[in-house]
């Protein structure tokens, strides 16, 4: 993060500035162990997680920082948004991929692309048009269009790992998969509005101009994901066919991950969307790639894959801690913090009032294509999906320091107090919502007691509305006649029809070429192979992994 470690080393020794690089490495890494040793300590807490650890620890440690320099420095590192873009961000997302229950994504897909998607959207229309109409009486600085629309794509873009965190998936599997698909692919598409924002000619703006935007937007989207795919697909096939794991299951570890970290690179070099073609890449691989491999690899992927992300994430969240006492941004900003907190008091406003519009509405139309006796998207679940997506965290600090400094620098006013009205929306919504998370979902979900676990989860996998949607025709015939089920047919219809088409293509073309589970090829001399039939290779985990 702006260390400059090119050259710690050298025949002298180390010079003052190197010094003070590994120092501050180290002190940095002693406080990322702090906060998963305090994490642990409180894991067994109603209030905490790792992500509000993290932010405590950054402003305990900034306030030391700030003490010490005499008010001049509040930070170890300096942020490089080329480091979170390049090295942290990709792990994260990689992770969500990979981790992904696909049997709940995918059946609740529709869903998950209206909230993800088109109320991504909403939400940017909602944000930008407030932003314009408030900020000015703020006497905020010069802002154009394009400013006006970045705000809107930065914030838009959400952080529900802390809802997450407390969500059980096997208890609650519908709410779990709506909250985090709707979370990737929110991060996804604020990204991809956020680039195409970037290449607009706001200058000459009309029609044809919006048409491009249009254009360009579904160009990345698609283009995107294609990747993204095609690069899990290539993995997935050299695994299969050279068989690694004959001589070295730590040849088939290092593809995967070099070949995950070569599609967001190679995304980023064609200006494509990283985010949503590594998080495809993941999904893809853990459907061929992961069951071509060995047992070890398998147990040794998934851990690696999540360690990264979790110590990204942690990264993330104690660095924008010690940031957020930057006293050179909050005197460029202000003499005074009162106008950045008004400003991110309105930006919250603007954050609640463009869920509100979204998450209510979509939840109403995906209702409507399920049965009368069908469990549908209760009103308590819909207020904890928007609560989930009011926090901002990783995805709008690595926006906002794009689009507003260089290098973690700026020294233009307007930009300062964007930046500070940032931190200040993260710290508030991870820390004050977060907190409360959980609180509000044992008021709106309380634990079940005295119930039998196992006969329950059944029940609900089979009454799931959206798991049961691709499933195959089971309306009632008195309904055939009546709007409700007219409704519910095109609704329902095209995504069943689909999700059988894609199993029959998948087991019949797919899978025997890229693998796959019950298309593992058989190693000989494998360490594994020598003790595991066979018949049982893909099947061990496949619980894990759907």
């Amino acid at each position: 993060m702006g260390l400059g470690l090119g050259a710690l080393l050298k025949s002298g020794g180390l010079s003052v500035s190197d010094h003070d690089a590994i120092v501050s490495i180290n002190i940095f890494i002693a406080l990322l162990c702090s906060c998963i040793v305090i994490g642990h300590l409180l894991e067994g807490n109603r209030w905490v997680n790792e992500s509000i650890t993290a932010l405590v620890m950054g402003l305990i440690t900034g306030g030391v920082i700030l003490l010490v320099t005499n008010g001049t420095n509040s930070r170890i590192l300096v942020f490089s948004e080329d480091l979170f873009f390049i090295y942290l961000l990709p792990p994260i997302i990689f992770n969500a991929g990979f981790q992904v229950k696909k049997k709940q994504f995918f059946r609740n897909f529709i869903t998950i692309i209206l909230f993800g998607a088109i109320g991504t959207l909403i939400s940017f229309v909602i944000i930008s048009l407030g932003a314009m109409g408030l900020f000015k009486k703020l006497d905020v600085g010069p802002l154009e269009l394009g400013d006006y629309l970045a705000i809107g794509a930065i914030f838009s873009a959400t952080d529900s790992v802390c809802t997450l965190q407390v969500l059980n998936q096997d208890e609650t599997p519908l709410l779990y998969s709506l909250v985090f698909g709707e979370g990737v692919v929110n991060d996804a598409t604020s990204v991809v509005l956020f680039n195409a924002i970037e290449n607009l000619d706001i200058d000459n703006f009309d029609a044809i101009v919006l048409l491009n935007f249009v254009g360009k937007f579904l160009y990345l989207f698609f283009t995107s994901t294609i990747l993204g795919v095609a690069t899990g697909l290539l993995s997935a096939y050299i695994i299969k066919k050279l068989c690694f794991a004959r001589h070295s299951t730590d040849r088939e570890v290092s593809i995967m991950i070099l070949m995950a970290y070569l599609s967001y690179m190679i995304s980023m070099l064609l200006d494509l969307s990283g985010i949503l073609t590594v998080f495809f890449c993941g999904i893809v691989m853990s459907h061929y790639t992961w069951h071509n491999v060995t047992e070890s690899s398998r147990v040794t992927t998934k851990h690696t894959f999540a360690t990264l992300s979790f110590i990204a994430e942690i990264f993330l969240f104690l660095y924008v801690g010690m940031d957020a006492l930057d006293i050179e941004k909050w005197k460029l900003a202000s003499s005074s913090p009162k106008k950045p907190i008004a400003l991110s008091a309105i930006i919250l406003g603007l954050v609640m009032v463009g869920r509100a519009a979204f998450v209510f509405p979509l939840s109403f139309l995906s209702n409507l294509s399920k049965k009368e006796a069908r469990p549908k998207i209760s009103f308590k679940q819909q207020v904890i999906i928007w609560w989930a997506g009011l926090m901002r965290g990783a995805v709008s600090i690595a926006l906002a320091y794009n689009k507003f400094t260089a290098s973690g620098h700026t020294e233009v006013r307007v930009n300062a107090i964007m930046i500070t009205s940032t931190v200040i929306v993260v710290l508030f919504s991870t820390m004050v919502f977060g907190l409360l998370t959980k609180p509000l979902l044992s008021l709106l979900i309380p634990p079940r007691t005295g119930l039998n676990t196992s006969s329950l989860l059944s029940s609900q996998s089979m009454l799931d509305p959206l798991l049961t949607s691709m499933m195959g025709s089971d309306f009632d015939v008195g309904q055939i006649n009546s709007p409700q089920y007219n409704l519910q047919f095109i609704l329902t219809a095209p995504a069943r029809s689909v999700h059988r088409l894609w199993r029959k293509f998948d087991d019949r073309f797919m899978r025997p070429v890229f693998g796959g589970r019950g298309f593992v090829p058989f190693v000989p001399g494998s360490p594994v192979e020598r003790s595991v039939p066979e018949s049982h290779l893909g099947t061990v985990t496949e619980a894990e992994r759907s």
